[in-house]
């Protein structure tokens, strides 16, 4: 009984939701597995509603004579772009539109042309992680109109001037609005406990979605971190920490770590120097350094190296797996304004390998 407040309040959103894609003239299906219609948790699909119907409706519809239509999508690290994405080709009506799906890193866009799959009708999907040279895409976007002119481009990018290759209106995707940035953390946080059985930590929620400015993958580990120790001890301690990570970022550069990253700067995570993250294949050649996952760091149970090592923040669920790496420098001046927790159990810590 508890729960019905709570499925009504769901069915009132969807029921909204189709509405407005209703009255902006899409063509709406009602999936037979509901939770696929609109929320996605682990994989960080939530909301996306009508950005999601129309990438489906772009993707169904005909190609008109000339050249593969491209739709560049543009967004800021981390926004789900291609979550997105790979959930709408999970669909079946557009899994069995193309032959093929492939995707392709913008730094190797000259390598389609060895790929003879796009005589078949292929998705081809690009993500730029830097801009592109007009004449390697001219060259690209060529190969791929001769092979197929039933082919499709998708652009996944945070640049925003690679809106010029596109040959439709590109789509933007923005961060979670608070409200259901809040939503969905406190989803992750709880999981399939319900928090009315915790109150404490419900306004703890609060603070910490206000701290964390809508970024999806900050949220993913924390909540990770949090859902296995509901203590409001434990919550308070790790809120601490994250208000001391933005302070001491804010007083020594005057400007949130998120944001540092953003822009290719390093930051400052209590005891540690993080290097912007870089994107990582399964198929890149690794260094020798030492790896490390920031949820474990976040526990306080191990030691890291007193040196360089890898912090892995995000680990992909789909393709292509993607990791976001930080290079890590462990930093004794900083670390002595890391918080200490009775419950962090500093004493039983063992050594990082």
């Amino acid at each position: 009984m508890t729960q019905l407040p709570y499925l009504l309040l769901l069915l009132s959103t969807v029921l909204a939701l189709l509405s407005v894609l209703q009255e902006k003239g899409y063509s709406v299906r009602i999936s037979q597995k509901p939770y696929d219609t609109y929320i996605y948790i682990d994989n960080f699909m939530f909301g996306r509603h009508v950005e999601k119907q129309h990438l489906i409706n772009f993707l169904l519809e005909n190609n008109i004579a000339g050249p593969p239509p491209v739709l560049p999508i543009i967004g800021g690290r981390g926004v789900g772009k291609r979550t997105l994405v790979t959930h709408v080709c999970n669909d079946e009506r557009v899994s069995s539109q193309f032959n093929f799906i492939l995707h392709i890193n913008g730094a190797n866009v000259g390598q389609i042309t060895e790929n003879g799959n796009l005589s078949a009708r292929t998705l081809v999907i690009v993500e730029f992680f830097s801009d592109v040279d007009d004449n390697d895409w001219k060259t690209f976007y060529s190969h791929v109109t001769n092979l197929s002119r039933e082919n499709k481009v998708i652009i996944l990018t945070k640049i925003e001037k690679l809106e010029r290759f596109g040959t439709v209106k590109p789509m933007t995707l923005n961060r979670l609005v608070y409200e259901e940035y809040r939503y969905l953390f406190k989803t992750l946080a709880f999981g399939s406990t319900n928090p009315v059985d915790h109150p404490q930590l419900i306004p703890i929620v609060e603070e910490f979605a206000e701290l964390l400015e809508g970024r999806l993958i900050p949220a993913n580990i924390l909540a990770d971190v949090l859902r296995k120790n509901l203590n409001v001890h434990f919550w308070l301690c790790k809120l601490r920490q994250v208000q001391i990570t933005a302070k001491k970022n804010m007083t020594m550069s005057g400007t949130h770590p998120h944001k540092l990253f953003d822009q290719g700067h390093p930051a400052h995570f209590t005891g540690y120097v993080l290097s912007p993250p870089t994107i990582i294949t399964p198929n890149v050649p690794q260094n020798d350094l030492p790896q490390l996952r920031f949820g474990d760091l976040l526990t306080g149970h191990i030691f890291p190296p007193k040196g360089d090592f890898k912090l892995i923040s995000w680990e992909s669920r789909i393709l292509p797996y993607t990791s976001f790496v930080h290079t890590a420098r462990f930093c004794l001046s900083l670390s002595q304004d890391q918080p200490e927790s009775p419950l962090s159990g500093r004493k039983h810590r063992r050594p990082f390998s």
